[in-house]
């Protein structure tokens, strides 16, 4: 894959603070981090990515307080998000404190253990997604364990300055939101972004689209003055917090209820993606635009939570190796040239997509005949066309490192290197 973008922020918000009620403050970094100044001392929600950022993090939080810091919280177990986690350690080290409490939701230990099981994919997957070189995570997605989990509810401090930290299921199954009852303030974490909440994304296991809807609810029933999210602005105003949250969630329950009400119809899922229309009202809204996820995305979600993985078609129930079929379809194209300028006709069109399926009859064969080498070829100059009609930063990226694989005389599937 191209360096080119190796040096360029990696999830990153900028640097510096922002403070939102007194004694509540946003931590720009992996993501908008949180600081909540209690009675018993600094309640700290992520820890950054570690190195520059997370020392850039340290710097901006003693600008707003002197105080210890209590504890450093895990708002989900994605990595990356707390690999910065031994330089607050070595902070209060320095300054004669005691460690702080490190704690997450229980769930994180049983995803951490998963993520070191799988670390060469999740490095592969990460490779992909984020468009970044080979070996790029090997450095960067580092894991440390919580030493204190709680389950649903976990409360810190006393009185006005108390906050309570909450199981919040939604982009994981570990996430946590954190309320200050005093000031009304809730910060959302994972499962507030100012896009369309990233379910389905190509390369996770299901995350339950319900069940984040339910999670946005609650937060909605705290009947919160201001909420914070992991990524945007902060949403001001008790009117406009409940609009957001449960205009998201009532989204998310409609996307439930069409794709049901299709595949009762006994529609697969391919049939279901195209029959899928997505209303103006729902999905029309700022808060739901599909920058970083998909709505298409959502929607193979709920269907694979109810389905297997045949897609129906008998043929693939017990397929041949990729590369033996491709190689037989080729084989069996008498006019290669005719194949391709079909799929040349359709891309003059600017039907990238259908071109794409075509060239794939010969782009997707093992060897190095002149007309497999072209379709090859022109594969990779219509996936970075392809690219640019999409608006999800994860689609955009599968297909433009897809298409540097190709150049690079790779298969573009994912996981041959």
């Amino acid at each position: 894959m191209n360096t080119q973008d190796d040096d360029k922020p990696f999830l990153l918000v900028g640097t510096g603070s922002e403070t939102v009620a007194p004694g509540l403050h946003i931590l720009r970094g992996q993501g908008q981090s949180f600081v909540a100044e209690t009675d018993v001392g600094l309640v700290v929600i992520d820890a950054g990515p570690g190195g520059s950022v997370t020392q850039s993090m340290i710097e901006s939080l003693r600008q707003l307080s002197d105080a210890p810091i209590h504890a450093l919280c895990y708002s989900h177990g994605h990595i990356g998000y707390n690999a910065g986690v031994p330089q607050w350690l070595e902070h209060a080290r320095q300054r004669g404190e005691p460690p702080p409490r490190v704690i997450g939701q229980h769930n994180v230990l049983r995803r951490h253990a998963r993520y070191r099981e799988t670390r060469a994919l999740q490095h592969r997957m990460a490779e992909v997604q984020f468009n970044r070189s080979p070996g790029f995570f090997e450095r960067r997605l580092t894991m440390h364990d919580p030493s204190e989990t709680f389950d649903e509810r976990l409360v810190i401090g006393n009185g006005e300055q108390r906050i309570e930290l909450f199981w919040a299921p939604s982009e994981t199954d570990d996430a946590i939101a954190l309320w200050s009852p005093a000031q009304r303030v809730v910060y959302g974490g994972a499962a507030l972004l100012d896009s369309i909440p990233n379910i389905g994304t190509p390369f996770r296991t299901l995350r339950d689209t319900v069940r984040w809807a339910a999670t946005l609810e609650s937060l909605a029933a705290l009947k919160p003055l201001k909420a914070v999210r992991e990524f945007g602005p902060v949403i001001e105003g008790e009117e406009e917090v409940q609009k957001v949250l449960l205009h998201t969630a009532r989204a998310l329950r409609w996307l439930r209820t069409q794709v049901v009400e299709l595949m009762n119809e006994g529609l697969n899922e391919q049939q279901v993606l195209a029959r899928m229309h997505y209303p103006e009202e729902l999905f029309g809204v700022p808060w739901m635009k599909p920058s970083y996820g998909d709505p298409s995305y959502i929607v193979r979600d709920i269907y694979r939570s109810e389905n297997g993985w045949w897609d129906r078609n008998p043929t693939h129930l017990h397929p041949e190796a990729p590369e033996a079929v491709g190689a037989a379809l080729a084989d069996a194209i008498a006019d290669k040239r005719a194949v391709i300028a079909s799929a040349q006709a359709l891309a003059d069109a600017g039907r990238w997509q259908l071109a794409l399926h075509v060239i794939d009859l010969l782009a997707t064969a093992p060897g190095d005949a002149p007309e497999i080498g072209e379709a090859r070829a022109l594969k990779a100059a219509w996936l970075r066309k392809r690219a640019t009609q999409v608006a999800s930063y994860v689609s955009r990226n599968l297909y433009k490192v897809s298409a540097e694989m190709l150049e690079q005389g790779r298969q573009a599937y994912f996981g041959i290197r």
